[in-house]
Order: C-alpha cells, then structure tokens, then sequence
C-alpha cells in the first residue's frame, strides 16, 4: 500500500509542477496579470466550478463502498455548508467574490477550454470505473486547488486586492489538501486490490491536467483578443467626425 501511496503523491507533485509552469498562473506569482484578466479567470472558473457537486456525485455513483461513499459525502456536505462549524455553502462564497467584481455568469461566455475542462471532467466522474473519476478529481481537480490558488491570490494582492474579497480562494487553500487526502485514501485502497487500476488514475489526472492548460490558454487568448479589439474601437471612435 506504501508503494502505491508514493507512487500516487510523486505524480501528484510532478502534475502540480506541469500546471504551474503555466505562463497565466507564472505571471501571477509574478504580479504581471492585470485585474481585467483576473476577471476572466473569475468569470470561467464560475463557469466551471457551478458543476462540481454534480462532478462529484456522478463519481461517487460508482464507487465500490459505503464507506468509500461516506467518505466523500463529507466533502460535498463541507462544499454545501452541511457540516458542523463550516461557513457558509462554498457556492455562496464565490457569489459574493462574483458580485465584488461585477461579474455575472450568465452574461459571461463560456470559453472553449473552459468547456473542454467541463466535458473532461464529466467524462471521466461518470466512467463505470472509479478509478477514472477519483483520478480526475484527486489529481486533476482537489490536489492541484492549494497551490494554484496560491498563485491566484497572488496575482490579486498584486492588483491590490484585499484579501477580505478573496475569501473563496483563501478558504479552499486551507481545506481542499484534505479533501485531496480523502479521495487520495480511496485511491490506494482501489490500487492495493487490483493494481491496473493505478494507470487509470494516472491517465485521468494528466488528462485533466491537459484540460486545465487548454483553460488557462483560453482565459489568455480571450484577453489578448479584448486588447487587440480596444485600438480598433478608439480608432474608429476617432475617425467620426464631432
């Protein structure tokens, strides 16, 4: 069980590192993304947070145990504010980091890898083997929120920000480890019984990790275009006579 254990935290690592040398998620840490790109990352990240209970629950449709059920069910009962001492449902936390920012999902279009991460999710959390969705939401969804959310908040204190609107982020980067740990424990004990299921983690997760690229890629396209599009509009503005 150690071996599979290791085996499972070294790609782990090695999948956390892929996603950070990201230029969008580097020029956070380095405090070079402006505030309207910030925005956008809002805006998709909604986009694609707005279905995780669903993610979640698809996976957990398949799971091998009750136990491996209820193991689960505490982090989707923290996620919905079901559990003793929790704040507030999380969803709600992340309306009001919305409302901050004037941002309203549903006049925010839905970029292309933001719904390529929606679909890869989906695909894996309702695959017949578990292995696939605990791989995808272990290694390519919850270990990956601690440290790429370091780096968001990041950029944001960068832009002056206060921490007090960034709640949603600051809150996941303290509680999302042990919800990577729960469905990292499931994982060991699915590896220890039938060993083939290990590649099948693996793939989800690096297929996520592809995923989430593909998203980060978008989120920089989309800001480009906006910026591009911005000296055409005064241009135009200035070739109308007063």
């Amino acid at each position: 069980m150690d071996m599979y254990l290791e085996l499972l935290e070294n790609n782990k690592e090695a999948l956390i590192e892929r996603a950070r040398g990201h230029s969008f998620l580097q020029r956070c840490r380095t405090g070079d993304v402006p505030l309207a790109e910030l925005k956008i990352f809002l805006a998709q990240q909604g986009l694609y947070s707005a279905y995780f209970t669903r993610y979640l629950c698809a996976m957990m449709a398949s799971l091998p145990d009750n136990d491996a059920v209820l193991a689960l069910a505490e982090n989707l009962f923290e996620e919905l504010g079901l559990e003793p001492g929790s704040p507030q449902p999380h969803h709600l936390i992340f309306r009001d980091m919305l409302r901050h920012f004037d941002i309203d999902l549903a006049r925010s279009p839905m970029l292309p890898g933001t719904r390529r991460l929606i679909e890869r999710m989906f695909h894996h959390c309702r695959d017949l083997s578990p292995s696939a969705g605990l791989g995808a939401l272990c290694l390519g969804a919850e270990a990956l929120v601690p440290p790429l959310y370091s780096d968001i908040v990041a950029g944001f204190r960068a832009q002056g920000v206060s921490d007090k609107a960034l709640e949603f982020f600051l809150l996941h980067i303290e509680c999302d480890d042990g919800h990577a740990e729960t469905i990292r424990d499931i994982m060991v004990g699915i590896a220890d019984r039938d060993p083939s299921q290990i590649d099948v983690m693996l793939n989800a997760g690096r297929d996520m990790v592809d995923a989430r690229l593909h998203f980060f890629d978008s989120i920089e396209d989309c800001f480009r275009k906006t910026q591009t599009a911005q000296p055409e509009q005064d241009r135009m503005r200035e070739a109308i006579p007063a």
